[in-house]
């Protein structure tokens, strides 16, 4: 069977957090389905040793960051995030190369032929659900093939030598916590899928604390009081082995790659970037992130500090499961961090888009409160005299209300503010079942009484956009990753420079 009907099976199971139609419950997850599914496969997540990162925001950046550490180390690295920006192979990479279509449909259909038994013989209730799939699809990925499919070729003969995965949603209930990790990582933590996770930050904690074990390692660091407290409680309880990734947040004035400490007023780009000097086993290292923002700064941490934790071996001592031989730990010296850090790939975060002539474009996949407040800080970091153009959309499961109010008043023509006068504010639909309405968009533009105005597509939006902003000027894309992902083809599209 080909890619493209794998991919278009696979869409057509629908997505799962997607509103239910009326008088339907909404789906439950179960994690003994997750396992029947594995087993039936041969158990592939048994195959190597995983890393499993959980958290509101943060947990892609810095999956990311310590997945290209390890494979600065010479280590064959598995990848696993979600949601994707264009194609759906950027879910499951080995290092740094998404699994090719070829091997995608190969596993998707093997999945989906196991799946269908499964259910035909009532050891499954139902389908797996979309984000099931795929990480069936990337556990059989990052297992290898088995000796009969290697005879026949390709180059992923044998498994990872780590895998480093982000949770999709929460983390007890997820499909990727039927793994035994070597260490859990737990980025920032906020409010976000309160109809499945709950309504306060304590009860979303305990939710993503499931990815934790007895006996286990924990890395994370100090956030809202609510987290830390619930942090603390299930590390007691679970005699975890807690590491705080603090040290390895700069302290002192952070100097940018273009020379200039943060302050000063004459940049080239338009956000600085994270050029500093941590220390590591009392040495200096050097980060050279091409991930701007203040907030990367905590997620580099939590990279540096599994990083460490891997190579000094203490979770293998604790947990006994590293399957690869050498339980003295992972060989990653500090010129493979400096490496893995500088060669960190993570677009749609901040990401600067050049086109040949016209104003530049930001992608920033900030789609919760949480996300818009960090983006917020990055604004503030621009020039105030640079006019922006804000292009917006959002699902309607966010708080479009709160992110509004984070967001719009920057970009308010009608403010009074002489800085602000050439702004504008677009909103566009985003193909996805749980996308806001425009008309819901331009409700919330009403009631902060901020003007915006609405394109019929995102094709129309970005061109419109460029249009109505000074060449000096800068349009923001933000709200969703669907949206981002969108406009980064678009651009791609136009043969702009992505940076």
């Amino acid at each position: 069977m080909s890619y493209a009907a794998a991919v278009d099976n696979l869409y057509a199971l629908g997505h799962e957090l997607a509103p239910p139609a009326p008088g339907a419950p909404r789906r439950k997850f179960e994690l003994a389905h997750m396992r029947v599914l594995a087993e039936a496969l041969g158990s592939p997540q048994n195959a190597f040793p995983p890393v499993l990162i959980a958290g509101t925001n943060g947990k892609g950046s810095t999956a990311a960051t310590l997945a290209s550490i390890l494979t600065a180390a010479g280590y064959r690295t598995g990848l696993y995030t979600s949601p994707h920006l264009i194609r759906v192979n950027e879910r499951m990479q080995i290092d740094g190369v998404q699994i090719p279509d070829e091997d995608f449909a190969r596993l998707y259909f093997q999945v989906d032929e196991t799946a269908r038994r499964l259910v035909e013989s009532g050891n499954l209730p139902h389908p797996p659900s979309f984000f099931e799939v795929l990480t069936a699809v990337a556990f059989l990925h990052f297992a290898g093939k088995t000796a009969l499919e290697a005879s026949a070729g390709g180059a992923n003969d044998r498994p990872v030598d780590i895998a480093v995965l982000e949770v999709g949603l929460g983390g007890r209930l997820d499909a990727t916590n039927i793994v035994e990790p070597l260490l859990s990582i737990l980025t920032d933590i906020a409010l976000d899928h309160q109809d499945y996770l709950g309504n306060t930050i304590t009860e979303i904690t305990r939710e993503k604390a499931g990815i934790l074990r007895p006996n286990g390692t924990l890395i994370t660091l100090p956030q809202h009081p609510e987290a830390n407290q619930a942090i603390g409680e299930a590390a007691a309880t679970l005699n975890l082995r807690a590491i705080n990734a603090a040290n390895y947040i700069p302290h002192t004035p952070v100097r940018s790659a273009q020379g200039e400490y943060e302050g000063e007023p004459a940049r080239s780009e338009p956000l600085p970037s994270n050029h500093y000097i941590v220390t590591v086993g009392d040495q200096a290292l050097e980060v050279d992130s091409p991930l701007p923002g203040q907030h990367q700064r905590r997620n580099i941490a939590l990279a540096i500090a599994a990083a460490v934790e891997l190579r000094n071996g203490s979770s293998y001592k604790l947990l006994q499961t590293a399957p690869i031989g050498n339980r003295d730990g992972y060989n990653i010296p500090n010129t493979a961090i400096e490496k893995g850090i500088r060669n960190t790939c993570w677009p749609g975060r901040l990401e600067l888009v050049k086109f040949s002539d016209g104003p530049k474009l930001l992608l920033d996949v900030a789609h919760n409160p949480a996300g818009a407040w960090t983006l917020r800080a990055a604004i503030a970091q621009l020039p105030e005299s640079q006019p922006r153009t804000l292009l917006f959309s959002c699902l309607r499961d966010k708080d479009l209300r709160e992110m509004a109010q984070i967001l719009l008043p920057l970009f308010d023509s009608s403010s009074g503010d002489v800085e602000r006068r050439n702004d504008h504010i677009l909103f566009a639909p985003i193909d996805n079942p749980r996308a806001a309405s425009i008309e819901d968009l331009l409700a919330a533009a009403r009631e902060l009484e901020i003007p915006a105005l609405a394109a019929d597509d995102l094709r129309t939006a970005l061109s419109h956009a460029r249009d109505i902003t000074p060449p000096n000027g800068l349009v923001i894309a933000t709200g969703s990753v669907y949206l981002v992902g969108e406009i980064r083809r678009l651009a791609e599209e136009s043969g702009s420079t992505l940076s």
